[in-house]
């Protein structure tokens, strides 16, 4: 169900409080149980807006942050993509993240900041996209609905913790539209 009220544009300074509430509250609702508690107790609003505002003021910023917000002006989603930050060799984008408050979640807010960021890593010459998901997200056959591929398989450690991530991929994202 498409919601016609929010509205997806790229992020200013200004959303840097509205991220930080997304991101913490989204990893508390989605990872309670799978990441470490200690580390989601340390996520707070104020750990976060100054990291998320100093990302949006960098000046040699090589990525884009998209915003999903409500008529009323609500950041309730975001979407962070740019150039891909391993060493794969075959995928030159990266759709590093995209979280949505667990009430707006199902509205097609995913697939539309998705899409802006699919869009805005062809403008960026681009041509194709993989994005990391730890595999006991239970959000993450969200990216096989957009068609994304299984590629590859790694462990990544969180506060001690080793988690496997998956990565999807599309290729030539300019041939495709979520």
């Amino acid at each position: 169900m498409e919601t016609p009220s929010i509205t997806v544009r790229e992020a200013r300074p200004e959303d840097a409080e509205g991220i930080s509430r997304v991101h913490v509250d989204s990893w508390h609702s989605t990872y309670r149980g799978i990441v470490p508690d200690s580390y989601l107790d340390g996520m707070t609003y104020e750990q976060r807006t100054p990291r998320w505002s100093a990302r949006l003021t960098a000046p040699d910023r090589t990525d884009f942050i998209f915003v999903a917000e409500t008529a009323e002006g609500e950041v309730v989603g975001f979407a962070a993509g740019g150039p891909e930050r391993g060493s794969d060799p075959d995928y030159d984008g990266e759709l590093y993240a995209i979280y949505i408050r667990k009430e707006h979640q199902g509205q097609g807010i995913g697939r539309r900041l998705a899409e802006a960021t699919r869009r805005r890593l062809v403008q960026a010459g681009m041509q194709h996209m993989l994005v990391w998901v730890l595999e006991s997200n239970p959000s993450r056959h969200f990216y096989e609905a957009l068609g994304g591929r299984p590629i590859s398989t790694k462990e990544i450690d969180i506060a001690g913790t080793l988690l496997p991530e998956r990565s999807y991929g599309w290729r030539n994202v300019a041939s495709i539209e979520f």
